[in-house]
């Protein structure tokens, strides 16, 4: 509000929060260091996990970064942004969600004390930018190469990712499993692979321990025979895909049908009937004896079905579709007259089994299947949902091997590296830029920091050994929070895929950059229903 000859000017609704300049930054600055503690000391093998209750009573317990913020219900704008950070890590690398928020909440508070020295946020953005551009090119040369059959390499940076999660007592066993899988699933397009991880479905069921959980190289379908006389088991299994209902279709216009005799409804309902029969002599025509149906099959058709010794599915959602034609080599048919017996799949067997009390479909044997499910079994629900978790994180960090072939050193050793090299560039930049460079260097020292604290390590006297082991030593040591000492990490097999690293780098710094740049925040006054008797958002409540 300002004044203009004496009449007040309003220029913000009643009720609008502002803060400007240093204020605005300072208060941004907290809500994304708040976010970062919160999944801080769930980083490294020997990380906490967090138990999160939502308003209708779910509990989640997990110490998965991209999981956490995803679930906390978060309403300051600058710290929605650092989970933001977590999600963009999570669709690009898969893992190290926790290590890019930690990154960014570091680089922030780093931001700050500049801040205090009167250095000029364009100039630690300038600075900020800058050093992120080195680190990736730092993390391009110390990356190692690695072969796309090189089976160790893979499973170690598998089980590392798992480390630390619910489901370690089995990470050799689920790493095998995550390995088996993308190799199962990447397709080779010139030189390069691909990998596509919608072509690997994730079925749980809670039972049996997550030493049950199996890969089975075809589909799992959660859905059961449409009809108890049809064959439970089909050995070399023919397999038709419709995506059709079967049943007599309803007549697309407002249609009336006037019958004046019983013989008419007679011919009328064995019309219906012949209708039905001929869609399933079709089908048996063309040499099928499994069908999966995307939408309702008749009873009739089901009997007739039954009749013929075909095993029938029904509603199976389009996913599910998508994967049994890439497993089994079969084609989607819309309409069952365009049916031919070169649509059809083939799989070494289709059975119903009882898993957990019901029963599933499993597709198996198929010949180079482009699609395959892990079955995910555990004690509880939280176990067999933590087991996802580890087992997606798992995959996906394979995937990123198999795309790029490059990996890096884990237990801090690439950020120590980052950091030495950082501080030279530093020198080199010179000027006010310089000191924003260190402090992003500095800033990087966090990863082994929190890695020695969250193993009741003493984090200072931890991180000096190291360094300096570093330096003597090479760029692969890092710290071994189980000796307590600095240890060569590609030898203990902590080994992560380059991409995770630089993905990390990226986000953090875009993040804490976009943070800095804001020096001014409007905040509307809430809506009355959301209000009840509250400030407006940035009120003391909802900005701390």
């Amino acid at each position: 509000m300002a004044q203009l000859a004496g009449q007040p000017v309003v220029i913000l609704p009643e009720g609008t929060q502002r803060y400007v300049g240093r204020d605005a930054q300072r208060l941004n600055i907290l809500a994304g260091r708040i976010i970062a503690e919160t999944v801080r000391t769930t980083l490294g093998p020997k990380g906490m996990d967090k138990m999160l209750v939502d308003s209708l009573g779910d509990i989640i317990i997990t110490n998965d970064g991209a999981t956490i913020l995803d679930e906390m219900d978060i309403q300051h704008p600058a710290a929605k942004m650092m989970v933001e950070v977590a999600k963009t890590q999570d669709k690009e690398a898969g893992d190290g969600t926790t290590t890019a928020v930690v990154i960014a909440g570091e680089l922030l508070r780093k931001a700050e004390e500049l801040l205090d020295q009167n250095i000029h946020p364009s100039i630690i953005v300038k600075g900020y930018t800058m050093a992120a551009e080195k680190a990736q090119e730092i993390l391009d040369k110390i990356a190692k190469d690695v072969d796309v059959e090189d089976r160790e390499s893979l499973k170690k940076a598998a089980m590392t990712s798992i480390t630390g999660k619910a489901a370690e007592e089995e990470k050799e066993y689920l790493a095998e499993i995550a390995v088996e899988a993308v190799k199962q699933v990447a397709e080779k397009v010139g030189e390069a692979y691909k990998v596509d991880i919608d072509n690997i479905k994730f079925e749980k069921k809670e039972g049996g321990s997550t030493r049950d959980t199996q890969l089975i190289k075809g589909v799992v379908i959660d859905k059961e025979r449409v009809h108890p006389g049809m064959p439970k088991r089909v050995e070399n299994a023919k397999i038709a895909l419709i995506n059709e209902a079967l049943e007599v279709k309803e007549t697309e216009t407002d249609a009336e049908i006037r019958i004046t005799s019983p013989e008419q409804l007679q011919a009328f309902l064995e019309q219906e009937e012949r209708m039905l029969r001929e869609m399933v002599e079709k089908i048996k025509e063309v040499g099928a004896n499994v069908v999966f149906v995307q939408k309702g099959i008749d009873d009739l058709a089901q009997h007739y079905l039954a009749k013929a010794g075909i095993l029938a599915v029904r509603r199976v959602k389009k996913s599910d579709m998508e994967k049994l034609a890439k497993a089994t080599g079969a084609k989607i048919v819309t309409n069952i007259r365009d049916l031919t017996s070169e649509d059809l799949g083939e799989a070494e067997l289709v059975e119903e089994r009882k898993v957990a009390g019901e029963n599933m479909i499993f597709v198996e044997g198929c010949k180079n299947p482009k699609a395959v499910t892990i079955l995910i079994r555990g004690g509880t629900e939280h176990v067999v949902d933590e087991v996802e978790r580890a087992l997606e994180d798992a995959v996906k960090v394979v995937k990123d091997i198999i795309e790029d072939g490059k990996i890096v050193a884990g237990g801090g050793a690439s950020e120590i590296e980052l950091s030495v090299r950082l501080d030279e560039y530093a020198k080199e930049v010179g000027g006010k830029e310089a000191l924003a460079i260190e402090a992003f260097a500095e800033a990087l020292k966090v990863i082994p920091r929190t890695l020695a604290e969250n193993s009741g390590l003493d984090p200072i006297e931890t991180l000096v050994k190291v360094t300096a082991a570093h330096k003597e030593k090479g760029p692969t040591i890092g710290v071994d929070v189980f000796e307590g000492e600095p240890a060569d990490m590609m030898e203990r097999g902590v080994i992560e895929p380059v991409r995770v690293k630089k993905q990390a780098i990226k986000s953090a710094s875009e993040a804490a950059i976009m943070i800095l740049r804001i020096d001014d925040v409007i905040a509307a006054s809430k809506l009355e229903k959301e209000k009840g008797g509250e400030g407006g958002m940035g009120g003391g409540e909802d900005f701390e």
